[in-house]
């Protein structure tokens, strides 16, 4: 009897062993594809945001461009602290000392943290930017984004500066970066790491795109702007997009968070790899930021056209006069009755600043 429970715990170990060293691989490889993808594409909209701010003469950016060179600063800072955990997953243990175990656990929730505010600050903008238009001119919004841009990092490092007291270096058969909090600290911290960096942002989001969707609806009803209907469809499916990739990136990984509390499963094979796979979707929202934010909107995807993206002579896209471009970036300045035209506040009936 003895002897078969031996053989089941050495077979079990030997299961783990097998998943543990595919995690060593396949994890890895997924981080450098996250990393590259992300990099180029935050590079890419800084390059856009540079242009654009050399075009209108200005020494500072305009409008949301602000929000969005903060984003783009956030999502870099946390993609550039991704190694160090991609290494410790490669290695099996950190190897990197415990300052850098603190200061890459705070630098990864305060990123998080901020990533989630810019994009609540990004939904109020936008909405007051199209409803409330004079206000927006005669209040200096601009001025107000680039605060904002830098404040928000005020209450992001608030809610990571617990790493630097909770996070230590431990040994369990290896060397383990990991937070060592009592179960009533955990929950305190847990609730209010989802509350703040999750859904506090998730309803300001689905809140402020709902008052724009119900002032588009009223301007439609009112026939003031020919337009609104199809701006009214693009700003629905753009939020319905935003808020289902912002839930289905964070959410596995506070319902994870929190699950661990009082718990001590999570030295099983399959917790480690619901944790491995939370921390893939967590981290792959760096990367899809440029796609959702900057690149859905046709104006970014013009100004990467004329950054050298477009070929001719090719057949693999859209003909825009000699050039061929892909589907994705195709836009013609003579195929503006395909495409969604930005409205001025004329024709919403708005009185102009």
């Amino acid at each position: 009897m003895a002897d078969g429970g031996k053989a089941q715990n050495s077979s079990r170990n030997q299961v783990t062993g097998k998943g543990w060293e595919v995690h060593q691989v396949l994890v890895p490889a997924l981080d450098a594809l996250i990393i590259g993808t992300g990099l180029l594409g935050h590079l890419l909209v800084v390059f856009i945001l540079a242009g654009r701010r050399r075009k209108s003469g200005s020494r500072t950016l305009q409008g949301t461009d602000t929000l969005l060179l903060a984003l783009s600063s956030s999502d870099v800072l946390l993609l550039l602290s991704l190694p160090f955990h991609t290494t410790a997953i490669a290695l099996g243990s950190w190897p990197f000392g415990q300052f850098l175990c603190k200061a890459v656990s705070f630098l990864g929730v305060a990123c998080n943290a901020v990533s989630a505010f810019i994009l609540a600050a990004l939904a109020i903008a936008r909405y007051l930017t199209v409803v409330h238009p004079t206000w927006v001119y005669r209040s200096s919004l601009r001025r107000w984004l680039q605060i904002t841009a830098v404040t928000l990092w005020v209450p992001a490092m608030a809610l990571a500066t617990p790493q630097f007291a909770f996070r230590t270096v431990g040994t369990f058969a290896a060397v383990h970066c990991f937070a060592f909090l009592s179960d009533v600290s955990q929950v305190v911290y847990s609730i209010s790491l989802f509350l703040f960096s999750f859904a506090l942002p998730l309803v300001v989001i689905v809140l402020m795109y709902a008052k724009l969707y119900g002032f588009l609806q009223s301007t439609r009803t009112q026939g003031r702007a020919p337009q609104v209907e199809r701006y009214q469809k693009q700003v629905t499916q753009t939020t319905a997009l935003l808020v289902i990739v912002f839930t289905i990136s964070w959410l596995p990984s506070y319902a994870l968070m929190f699950s661990r509390v009082g718990q001590n499963f999570s030295s099983t094979p399959e917790f480690r790899s619901l944790a491995m796979f939370a921390r893939l979707l967590a981290t792959s929202s760096s990367a899809i930021n440029p796609l959702l934010y900057a690149f859905v909107s046709q104006k970014f995807r013009r100004e990467l056209l004329e950054l050298g993206w477009g070929r001719c002579g090719g057949r693999f896209g859209v003909r825009c006069g000699s050039c061929e471009v892909p589907h994705w970036l195709a836009w013609c300045p003579n195929r503006s009755r395909d495409m969604v035209q930005p409205f001025t506040p004329a024709e919403l009936n708005t009185p102009p600043p």
